[in-house]
């Protein structure tokens, strides 16, 4: 297995390669560099608490060999990828987040006592190879240096070993050996190529992996001390964005693509605040508003329109936020524009109101439903009574908000996605988890269900909720979310 490739550049094509290939320029380009000090870095600040993560994996799996690909960098087009981001449960674990290196992998190995740890990872290549300035992928010229193995040891306080000796994990793979499959595809193959040799059969029994890939998921559900901190900064440097769009708001409303400015300025604070976006970013104006997950971002931003911006700062740590607040783009909402504003925040705030441990998950969207429902028929949209239509048989209701209310927030902007149904959306809430609270009301422009002055109008309040011991908190709750307080901070920005 050729889990190292330094030697080439398998995306490098020879009718554009201009590198040269003489032994005279080799040997030049290989002498006169000045020796590298590097010192030893202090262990960051989530080491203890990803070394707790491993231990807890650790008692889940005894005697199991369990692989944790951070994953390889994917292409976005031709030798062209995408920004690398390392599979989530390999940075859950091994606390390495934007600056980890693709192609690393995590590897668990059983002892009497539990897992020895090691992180194998491509190491910087020295002047003496010709890696460093000939391979486009991963040359030190090209893409710059990576750290040595002592340092990322003493960095993350995890044993390290180079990328090549991965080769001899794949060679003891046997039926006791789990993997993560969907981090790396190429190294899941070889996992399994080799686990069916061991058994002797054509068949491959995959359980084991779908039970890691759950246990690794619902690990995230409750939050530790770090965890929660993270959160709350990404919030804090999500908030900062949104305030960057408000101010840029005389240059957005003048370009027929206005969306797209505010998603530029918006992502312009994630890289700064942090690494990127946790997801793309909805910047949803008028009409498009009420599609739900509206990245384009091609259309004007005009006032008299709300515009719905859903977005959220992902750390270094790759934490992230996810906030969204609707906002009228003239400054202030028209009256339909608040009644339906204040019903939405009316059913986050009945949602909040019952967060505390101890209650379900599915509870919190029940509540938000109630409002949902009561309104729309106060308003003459439903052919039923809300209390009919929030009978399972009827939902008319959820015409005007198709989507669920909450779901797990942190290292993914969907966390926890892979957790058992009886510990997500049945399971019981308790302190240190991490969720949103989101309801919405969208009256597409051509539904002819709803009188015309609502057509086109969508909203969404979305915060990010933190269970406590005695109930929960708002995180998010700095940023302005009443139609009041929203209108206030639009008018301080002019």
């Amino acid at each position: 297995m050729d889990v190292m490739a330094d030697s080439k550049a398998p995306r490098a094509t020879a009718n554009r390669s201009t590198t040269p290939v003489s032994d005279t320029f080799k040997d030049f380009i290989s002498s006169g560099w000045a020796e590298r000090e590097e010192d030893a870095p202090a262990p960051r600040e989530q080491t203890p608490y990803a070394a707790a993560r491993r231990s807890a994996l650790s008692k889940e799996y005894p005697g199991k060999r369990l692989i944790i690909p951070a994953g390889a960098a994917k292409v976005r087009s031709n030798d062209t990828d995408y920004a690398y981001r390392a599979h989530s449960a390999f940075a859950h674990l091994t606390g390495w987040g934007s600056d980890a290196v693709a192609g690393s992998v995590l590897v668990l190995e059983p002892t009497a006592n539990g897992h020895e740890a090691t992180l194998y990872f491509r190491e910087a290549a020295g002047r003496d190879s010709d890696e460093f300035y000939a391979n486009p992928e991963i040359g030190e010229f090209w893409t710059g240096p990576r750290p040595s193995l002592a340092h990322v040891a003493a960095d993350l306080g995890l044993a390290t070993r180079n990328l090549a000796d991965f080769a001899g994990v794949i060679d003891s793979v046997d039926a006791d050996t789990l993997i993560l499959r969907d981090a790396d595809r190429d190294t899941t193959d070889s996992v399994d190529g080799r686990r069916l040799l061991a058994a002797d059969t054509e068949s491959l029994e995959t359980d084991g992996d779908a039970s890691l890939a759950r246990t690794l998921s619902e690990m995230r559900l409750v939050k530790d001390v770090y965890e929660v901190d993270q959160m709350r900064r990404a919030i804090a440097a999500t908030a900062k964005g949104f305030n960057d769009v408000i101010a840029d708001l005389p240059a957005i409303t003048a370009h027929d693509r206005g969306e797209r400015l505010v998603e530029g300025t918006f992502n312009r604070r994630a890289r700064a605040e942090g690494n990127q976006v946790g997801y793309d970013t909805i910047a949803a104006s008028g009409p498009h508003a009420c599609i739900l997950h509206w990245t384009r971002n091609d259309g004007p931003v005009v006032p008299g329109d709300l515009i719905l911006l859903d977005a959220g700062i992902e750390l270094d740590s790759l934490y992230t936020a996810d906030i969204t607040r609707t906002l009228p783009i003239a400054g202030t909402f028209t009256e339909v524009q608040r009644r339906v504003y204040e019903a939405v925040r009316e059913a986050a705030d009945a949602a909040f109101a019952i967060v505390r441990p101890g209650i379900r998950f599915r509870e919190i969207h029940a509540e938000a439903m109630k409002i949902i429902a009561a309104k729309t028929a106060e308003w003459g949209l439903l052919p039923v009574s809300a209390e009919e239509s929030l009978e399972p048989a009827h939902q008319y209701h959820r015409r005007y908000m198709v989507h669920g209310t909450s779901h797990h927030l942190g290292i993914d902007v969907h966390d926890c996605a892979q957790a058992r149904r009886d510990l997500y959306i049945d399971g019981v809430l308790e302190p240190g988890m991490v969720f949103t609270i989101e309801p919405g009301l969208y009256f597409q422009p051509d539904d002819l269900t709803v009188p015309e002055e609502y057509r086109g109008i969508g909203v969404r309040i979305e915060d990010n909720i933190l269970v406590t011991a005695s109930g929960a908190e708002n995180l998010s709750i700095g940023i302005p979310r009443t139609a009041d307080d929203v209108e206030a901070w639009l008018a301080r920005s002019r």
